[in-house]
């Protein structure tokens, strides 16, 4: 496990803190995982996960307290991408912010590159 840095993936404030406030709620669950898996109307699609430990291959990626593990293969995926967490009218969600993604779908969990 090591702890991955900017440019790779990073953690918006407000993500850190709504993963902060779910993690305090889940028996012990200490990490939120993301990675990427085939499929989706896009053909790719995140999935969010909770763990209580990191795999030897993970990468965690830190911001104030809140600690997300990546898998190594969905690392080539997110170089770059930066996860938040939205408040809007219709709903709240995490979001990810992914430049290598070249079109989406409105869901926001499906992409392609």
């Amino acid at each position: 496990m090591s702890t991955v840095t900017a440019p790779d993936v990073t953690l918006s404030a407000s993500a850190a803190k709504r993963i902060n406030a779910i993690l305090a709620k889940q028996d012990g669950a200490a990490f939120l995982r993301v990675s990427v898996e085939g499929g989706g109307c896009s053909g790719f699609s995140y999935k969010f996960d909770f763990a209580d430990a990191a795999n030897a291959d993970d990468l965690v990626v830190e911001r104030d307290g809140a600690h997300v593990l990546i898998d190594e293969m969905s690392l080539e995926f997110l170089h770059g991408a930066e996860i938040d967490f939205s408040t809007e009218l219709i709903g709240a969600a995490f979001k990810i912010k992914n430049p290598n993604a070249t079109a989406a779908c409105g869901c926001g969990t499906s992409f392609s590159i």
